[in-house]
């Protein structure tokens, strides 16, 4: 009997009723549950994340820089919102933390408060870094933490980008300044100039003034006689005060040289006792607070734990028919414990309650005992600088007395003689009179600077820039993002299904093989009693399977193609060398089966698994551990799934040609096997007859 016939007769025994019927086309439909339905589900996720449900808090209070209001959180939740990625919920902090935990948001964002001000503080004297808050449940489902770090990733980038715009365009309007400013002086070195001018002149008059002076010379005599009786007075009076700023001294410098040496040497320590007690204060307001707030709560919990180990105490250990003892001996001093503690949170509710005016008194008293801390703190450091400076100012004004009574005691002797010294006064005035005629000289060099200063000046306002709007607006967009990502991909899968369909099409197909030879017998008994050619014997078994794989593969195909819309890219060329990738898992499938019988369909199984973990179907294989690089070159599904994403989605054909010349060799190959394992198993022996498994 020839081979073809020998097949068809194996697929003809399905024809004689309506279950044989329906097994044959659920095995053709069943590849269908993992190709088609599989990728079906996760089609397009990255397209419907605009239904993924999650919170934003929007705390930001705002902040104004200049004369302009800066509501960065406002913007940002703006954004969000209008974006195409995630369902945003703006909620408060308590609902968006317990809507995380409890699965109704898959993750939080929070603007913080202060998200504004620490945004604009960049163009300040003390920059700050501002933070969004991202809260994540991986309870809830990990892959859409993952995704949010990349989304989030954009959206501080888009954050910080719009922080440096406001940054470098008041660095651009600081040069406008600079530049108009610049201006001004060198108006006004212009001026200068003409003034210097005017001042040469002036010299001039000085000079024919000083010739009249001569003639007052005589007059100061007798105005200076009278000033030498007034002198008299002034050295009695400095005397005294003298004399009494010398006392203040001696006083003040006995004092200081006790007091000293303990704000010298422990001034850090009176700021830090100050410190701690400003510190402690706060702390002390804050636990007051929590107090005031949580007493009630916790003495609810308290009665409330008090009455249910109460409650189980007596279940257990009072009504139980057979209660444990050192259960009871447990729960005993725990219902005792929980009792002590209503107790004690009953008593501390009604201190509470009992003193809300008192405690909001020891609040106040508390704040101002803080203030005058942090006050006192401060100036802790400088005490004994202080004080140094206190001695210091004395001993000075007792210097500034004691020269005072010198120095009147000196004019008064030197106006007696000062008569005497108006000839001298007037040979003075002679020489003052010279050098006038030197700084009028000098004003020629003065009138020359400034000329110089005023050029330099115009020179550099026009070295400073000068930005108008637009032109500031340009700049500053290059500065704030300089680098931008030109992304893109020479064949672009166009969704997510599509990028994974190379996997688990071959999956599909592995497993229609392994599940079309449950009811198909690998070899024919008939051929094998018969004495047959094993070649015959192996392409007999294979064949029927081989048909009902390519009737999967064309549903398959089908499905994908009308259902969730897969376009390969090269159509015709994925038809066929899915043909050949059906005809090589056949055989494969077909041989494990033949040679290890009812261990066989464990065999499949066990190789389809290492197929999955070593194909590189989702993540790249170099990033799976050692083992699995190290099988990805020698199983089929590795060549398979590689030549399928080419002719999928595009790309070079290299790696289909290899993968045909390495699915042929697995086909030969395994048909081969099959043929030696029906040779040996036309020899009868007493493990076929009676087999140590069966299934």
């Amino acid at each position: 009997m020839r081979t073809p016939r020998l097949a068809a007769l194996e697929l003809k025994r399905f024809g004689r009723g309506r279950l044989p019927r329906a097994a044959i086309v659920s095995i053709v439909l069943l590849p269908l549950l993992y190709g088609a339905l599989y990728l079906w589900s996760f089609w397009d996720p990255y397209g419907r994340l605009d239904r993924v449900p999650v919170a934003l808090v929007n705390a930001d209070t705002g902040t104004t820089s200049g004369s302009e209001r800066v509501a960065a959180g406002d913007e940002i939740a703006g954004r969000l919102r209008d974006s195409d990625v995630f369902s945003w919920h703006e909620v408060g902090a308590d609902e968006a933390r317990k809507g995380v935990e409890n699965g109704t948001y898959y993750l939080s964002l929070t603007v913080p408060e202060d998200f504004s001000r620490r945004v604009v503080s960049g163009a300040g004297d003390t920059p700050e870094t501002g933070a969004l808050e991202v809260r994540t449940n991986d309870a809830n489902n990990y892959i859409v933490g993952q995704l949010s770090r990349t989304v989030f990733s954009e959206v501080r980038t888009a954050a910080s980008t719009e922080a440096s715009r406001s940054f470098l365009d008041r660095i651009f309007i600081s040069f406008s300044d600079i530049h108009d400013r610049t201006e001004k002086a060198a108006k006004g070195a212009d001026d200068l100039k003409g003034g210097i001018g005017a001042a040469k002149k002036g010299s001039a008059d000085l000079a024919d003034g000083l010739k009249n002076a001569e003639n007052s010379a005589g007059k100061l005599s007798g105005g200076l006689t009278r000033l030498a009786d007034g002198a008299r007075d002034v050295e009695s009076g400095s005397r005294k005060l003298a004399e009494g700023t010398r006392a203040l001294s001696d006083k003040v410098n006995g004092l200081a040289a006790g007091v000293r040496p303990y704000l010298k040497d422990d001034g850090a320590a009176i700021g830090g006792a100050a410190r701690l007690v400003d510190e402690t204060a706060g702390t002390l307001r804050t636990r007051l607070a929590e107090l005031a707030k949580n007493a009630p709560t916790a003495a609810a919990g308290a009665r409330t734990s008090a009455a249910d180990l109460t409650a189980a105490h007596t279940a257990r250990c009072e009504r139980g028919e057979t209660p444990d003892p050192a259960l009871c001996d447990t729960l005993r001093r725990a219902r005792d414990a929980a009792v002590a503690v209503s107790g004690v949170a009953d008593d501390v509710e009604s201190v509470v309650n009992g003193n809300k005016a008192g405690l909001s008194k020891l609040d106040g008293e508390l704040a101002d005992l803080q203030k005058k801390a942090a006050g006192f703190a401060a100036s802790a450091p400088r005490l004994d600088e202080d004080l140094a400076a206190a001695v210091s100012r004395v001993a000075a004004l007792d210097t500034g007395a004691k020269k005072v009574a010198d120095g009147a005691k000196t004019l008064h002797g030197g106006l007696t003689n000062a008569a005497s010294g108006s000839a001298e006064l007037n040979s003075g005035v002679g020489r003052l009179k010279k050098g006038a005629g030197d700084l009028d000289g000098g004003l020629f060099k003065l009138v020359d600077g400034s000329s110089e200063l005023a050029g330099g000046l115009n020179d550099g306002v026009g070295k400073i820039p000068d930005h108008d709007k637009g032109d500031r607006d340009l700049r500053t967009e290059v500065m704030a993002d300089p680098v931008k990502l030109a992304n893109s991909s020479l064949h672009a899968a166009p969704n997510y299904g599509t990028g994974f369909a190379p996997y688990f099409i071959p999956l599909a197909l592995w497993v229609g093989a392994m599940v079309a030879y449950m009811i198909i017998q690998p070899m024919n008994r008939r051929a094998l009693a018969a004495g047959a050619s094993p070649w015959r014997i192996a392409f007999a078994g294979w064949l029927p399977v081989l048909g009902i794989g390519l009737a999967q593969l064309a549903a398959l195909m089908a499905v994908l193609r009308w259902g969730p819309g897969l376009e390969p890219v090269r159509g015709l060329a994925t038809i066929a060398f899915l043909t050949l990738v059906v005809g090589c898992f056949a055989a494969i499938v077909q041989w494990l089966n033949a040679r290890f019988g009812a261990a066989g369909r464990i065999l499949v199984l066990a190789v389809l698994m290492l197929q999955l973990t070593s194909a590189g179907g989702t993540y790249p294989v170099e990033t799976s551990p050692g083992f699995f690089n190290a099988i990805h070159p020698f199983l089929p599904m590795s060549h398979v799934v590689e030549a399928l994403r080419r002719l999928i989605t595009g790309g070079d054909l290299q790696p289909v040609w290899q993968a045909t010349a390495v699915l042929l060799a697995f086909t030969a190959g395994a048909l081969a096997l099959t043929a030696l394992t029906a040779r040996r198993k036309q020899v009868w022996t007493l493990d076929r007859l009676h087999p140590e498994l069966s299934l």
